[in-house]
């Protein structure tokens, strides 16, 4: 063969094989760090996209997370890359200043607003208003990534019956931590749930024992989620240690000083460890 045409051909080549690197690269880009069984991911919608900006932010141990509770079931997020998440969103729990993310769920109107701030970018409802299907939310927000798991919720008021993946549990990866934010849990996790959430280092869990699970159960989702850290919200009438008195002793219990927690994949606590902030207690 001619030099030339040798050349050609492996350029040919080349090119060919192109889209197929390309997608394996895209395959492995979407892969949750905190999911049990990968093939389960679906592909992420990316925010903010630039040249050089990391796909699914990388493992980066000594990367500190804040929390801080602002009430019921709103917790304010930080990155370390500095952005802002508000869990549970209602627009009566503000944090500090304007978040770039939000997530609602709809049990009741404490957990949702359909009058958001505009200055939200990205308002994520943990339900579908498209009958039959389930709500889907697979984002990734500067050095965040978020996607949730749907649940069944009971309706409200007295009405009786329930709404099939009405609800979500959201997850975020953030500095190599797996966060989860049970919501409105109306219903013990099925072996289902348990394998799409993964990992969890951190989750946060209501504990009021009648609007959400009675105690027992959701003792029950905590032993299996086996969680570093345990931060008790959306505590109403039953003082939270009727919650803690169904943990026995496989936790430590902290009685915080303040509402807020910050805290990196190399500082989780070696015993799991349920993290009562002040004013939840």
């Amino acid at each position: 063969m001619k030099p030339q045409c040798l050349v050609l051909a492996i350029a040919c080549l080349a090119s060919l094989a192109l889209p197929q690197a390309a997608s394996s690269q895209e395959q492995r880009k979407n892969v949750s760090q905190c999911q049990a069984i990968a093939q389960g991911i679906p592909k992420a919608q990316f925010a903010s996209f630039s040249p050089g900006t990391p796909i699914i932010p990388a493992v980066s141990e000594g990367e500190d997370v804040t929390f801080t509770f602002l009430g019921h079931s709103t917790f304010e997020i930080d990155t370390p890359g500095g952005i802002v998440i508000a869990t549970d969103y209602n627009g009566i729990y503000q944090p500090s200043v304007t978040p770039d993310v939000v997530t609602m769920n709809k049990a009741h109107q404490t957990h949702y607003t359909l009058t958001p701030d505009p200055a939200i970018k990205h308002v994520l409802h943990g339900w579908s208003d498209v009958p039959g299907e389930k709500a889907k939310v697979d984002l990734v927000v500067g050095d965040a990534y978020i996607r949730n798991v749907t649940t069944d919720i009971r309706f409200s008021y007295g009405l009786g019956g329930s709404q099939q993946d009405g609800n979500s549990i959201f997850i975020f990866e953030i500095a190599g931590l797996c966060i989860g934010h049970l919501g409105h849990l109306h219903y013990e996790l099925t072996d289902a749930h348990y394998t799409e959430i993964g990992r969890l280092d951190i989750v946060m869990v209501p504990v009021d024992g009648g609007l959400t699970m009675g105690p027992d159960s959701m003792s029950r989702v905590i032993k299996r989620l086996r969680s570093s850290i345990v931060l008790p919200m959306h505590r109403r009438g039953p003082p939270v240690e009727r919650f803690l008195s169904m943990i026995g002793k496989e936790f430590e219990i902290v009685y915080a000083q303040n509402d807020t927690l910050t805290v990196s994949l190399r500082t989780l606590p070696r015993k799991p460890q349920i993290y009562v902030m002040k004013d939840v207690q």
